[in-house]
C-alpha cells in the first residue's frame, strides 16, 4: 500500500507539472505574437537604414564621424543580450557561450589585461558575469519590463559617450536573432566602430549603386545618421533577443508538456500493476484464510 501512494502522488504532482507547462506555452505563444510583430516591422526599416548608410559612409573619410574610426582595441565591451527568467531551454545559455567564445578567440589578452567590459542586458547574463568577477557595467534588467526605442536609447547613448571617451575601443554586440519559434540565430557582431562595408567588385557596385539626392550634405547626414543607426541596431538586437526568448520558452514547455504525458502513462501503467499485485495478494491471503478454516 506504501507503495501504491508513493506511486498515486508521483501521478498527482506530474499531472500538475503538466497543467502548469501547459499554461505557460500558452503564455509564451500570446507573448510570441507580440514580440515577432515588433521585430517583423523594425527589421525592414533597421536593415535599410543599416544599407542606406554603408553607400553613404563608404565614400566617406575615417575622421567624418568618430563612429568609423578603427582604433586598436585595447579596450573591449561586449553586449550580452539574455533574459530576465529561465525556463526557456538552452536560450541564455547558448548565448553566454557565444559570447565567452568571442572573448576567448578575439579579445584573450585584453582579458588577461582586465580590459575586457560586459554590458549584459538581463538578468540572466547580468548574475552569470557579476559571479565570474568580469567588469558588469549598469544593470538593465528593468529594459524588459518597458521594451521600448526611447529606453534602449539611454544605454546605447551610454556606450556611445563611452567609447567617445575612450572607456573602449571596441564594442561588440552578442544576441539571439529571431528566425522562428523553433529556431534562433547566434549572432556576434561589431557594433562601434560602425563596420565599414565590404569591398564589391565593379560591376557589383554599378548594379547596387543608388543615387541618392542628399540636401544639406552627405557629411551631415550621415553624421545624423551613424548614432540613429547604432541605436537601431541596439534595439533591434533587443526585440530579437526577446522574440527568441519566447519561441524558445514555448519550444521548452511544449517539451516538457509532452515528457510529462509520457512519464504520467508510465506511472499510470506502474500504479495498475501494483495494485494489481496488491489485489493479487489479498486475494491469496484470503482463499489460504478461507482453506484454513475448512481444513478445521
Amino acid at each position: 500500500m506504501a507503495n501504491l501512494k508513493e506511486v498515486r502522488n508521483r501521478i498527482k504532482s506530474v499531472s500538475s507539472t503538466q497543467q502548469i507547462t501547459k499554461a505557460m506555452k500558452m503564455v509564451s505563444a500570446a507573448k510570441l505574437k507580440r514580440a515577432t510583430n515588433a521585430i517583423t516591422q523594425l527589421r525592414p526599416y533597421a536593415n535599410k537604414l543599416k544599407e542606406l548608410l554603408a553607400n553613404l559612409s563608404a565614400s566617406l573619410e575615417d575622421g567624418s564621424s568618430p563612429f568609423l574610426v578603427e582604433r586598436e582595441p585595447n579596450k573591449v565591451l561586449v553586449i550580452v543580450v539574455s533574459s530576465n527568467r529561465g525556463l526557456a531551454g538552452a536560450f541564455n545559455a547558448n548565448v553566454i557561450k557565444t559570447a565567452n567564445n568571442l572573448i576567448a578567440e578575439k579579445y584573450r589578452d585584453q582579458l588577461r589585461a582586465g580590459n575586457v567590459s560586459v554590458v549584459a542586458i538581463g538578468k540572466k547574463s547580468q548574475e552569470y558575469y557579476q559571479r565570474r568577477k568580469y567588469n558588469v557595467i549598469g544593470n538593465n534588467n528593468d529594459l524588459y519590463l518597458d521594451l521600448n526605442f526611447e529606453n534602449a536609447s539611454k544605454i546605447t547613448d551610454s556606450i556611445m559617450q563611452g567609447f567617445l571617451d575612450g572607456d573602449y575601443d571596441r564594442v561588440e554586440l552578442v544576441y539571439n536573432q529571431f528566425k522562428n519559434a523553433a529556431m534562433q540565430i547566434l549572432t556576434a557582431e561589431q557594433l562601434i566602430p560602425v563596420p565599414k562595408p565590404e569591398v564589391k567588385k565593379e560591376k557589383d557596385i554599378k548594379a547596387t549603386q543608388v543615387d541618392y539626392i542628399l540636401e544639406p550634405s552627405q557629411e551631415e547626414i550621415v553624421e545624423q545618421l551613424i548614432p540613429k543607426n547604432i541605436k537601431i541596431q541596439l534595439y533591434k538586437a533587443v526585440l530579437d533577443s526577446n522574440a527568441s526568448e519566447h519561441g524558445a520558452r514555448m519550444t521548452a514547455m511544449d517539451k516538457a508538456t509532452d515528457n510529462a504525458g509520457e512519464l504520467l502513462k508510465a506511472l499510470k501503467l506502474s500504479y495498475n500493476q501494483a495494485r494489481q499485485a496488491a489485489i493479487t495478494t489479498e486475494l491469496t491471503e484470503i482463499v489460504s484464510g478461507a482453506a484454513a478454516l475448512s481444513a478445521q
